[in-house]
């Protein structure tokens, strides 16, 4: 493990509305047609994140100085006291009595990082959403050309800059009507250690959680596919369908290949639907078959579609401000 000096790591913190169309409508059919063509426009061409703000972020987690976030390194130190820096900076309070969720893994100190932005109405604050990424990764990984860190940068330095930028997002704007808690995990590549903890941890405390919105690499887009992500366990819930209506288009699809290989018991939603059995799913735009660096050193930010990156983040970010407002709880579990 490479010895990160004050120095360094300050080296590497330091490098680190829509247009609207007027018309006017003598009838009531035609004012209620205009203001929904208006909200749909709105959602298509948000554009709050930049693709050089995403590579940003990204950047600095997959950076070699982190040596691939495993959980109780100095790397995840480093990733995990920039994290806590940006919520702060985006006026996050602690939803604890700090930014971390503290716990042990086998002698090691382990933490969740969390930043909580209450809800605005009085009775639907009391309702929540967690948005969520693991910012941890393996450390290291076989040998190629002498490079055996693995940077994680799809995995999920990717899903982390969803995150954070989401967060920024709803802190800016102060509207959500339910509270929202940003959580990035540790110890999800250790078995969702990170993830099963807070849960629990919820729900020991008996939050009254809505639904659980996990991001992962979410660095690539598909090629040949009608929708921009999937998300795991599609079928569980009305979650993609009530998004899609949300975003105005198809965002949100299916994927065989994540069902199956089970990837909805593979991430950090899952956890969150044992505990709560609340619809908690994972929205990535890689089920592995457009992606070949997984736990790969090769998984570098050079290898990642920042454009991409910034659009689809834009668009989920009013998606899940709507889920936020909603006057009612519309995604529900299947039966």
């Amino acid at each position: 493990m490479k010895i990160l000096t004050t120095l360094g790591v300050m080296a590497l913190f330091i490098g680190c509305d829509s247009t609207k169309t007027a018309t006017t409508s003598t009838s009531a059919s035609s004012t209620t047609t205009t203001v929904e063509t208006k909200l749909n426009e709105e959602v298509k061409t948000i554009d709050f994140v930049t693709a050089d703000e995403i590579k940003e972020i990204v950047s600095f987690l997959a950076s070699d100085e982190l040596d691939g976030r495993d959980t109780g390194s100095e790397g995840i130190e480093v990733a995990a006291s920039y994290i806590e820096t940006k919520f702060k900076s985006y006026g996050l309070k602690p939803y604890f009595d700090t930014y971390r969720d503290n716990f042990e893994i086998g002698g090691l100190s382990a933490y969740n990082v969390i930043g909580y932005l209450e809800g605005t109405d009085p009775k639907l604050k009391n309702e929540f959403i967690v948005i969520g990424a693991h910012y941890d990764h393996i450390g290291t990984a076989k040998d190629v050309n002498g490079d055996t860190i693995a940077n994680g940068a799809n995995d999920n330095a990717a899903g982390t800059s969803g995150v954070l930028s989401l967060a920024k997002y709803f802190s800016e704007k102060k509207t959500n009507k339910r509270s929202i808690i940003f959580t990035t995990f540790t110890a999800e590549e250790k078995g969702l250690l990170g993830s099963k903890h807070l849960a629990e941890r919820l729900k020991e405390s008996d939050i009254n959680l809505y639904t659980m919105i996990n991001i992962e690499m979410i660095g690539v887009p598909f090629v040949g596919r009608d929708y921009e992500a999937f998300i795991t366990g599609y079928e569980l819930s009305n979650l993609a369908e009530k998004m899609n209506d949300y975003a105005g288009e198809k965002l949100i699809g299916a994927s065989d290949v994540a069902k199956k290989y089970g990837l909805f018991k593979r991430s950090d939603n899952y956890a969150f639907y044992e505990a709560f059995k609340v619809p908690s799913h994972t929205v990535s735009s890689c089920d592995l078959t457009n992606f070949d660096f997984y736990h790969h050193v090769d998984d570098e930010v050079d290898k990642l579609n920042y454009p991409f990156m910034a659009r689809l983040i834009n668009k989920l970010a009013p998606v899940l401000e709507q889920m936020a407002n909603a006057p009612t709880q519309d995604i529900k579990m299947n039966e």
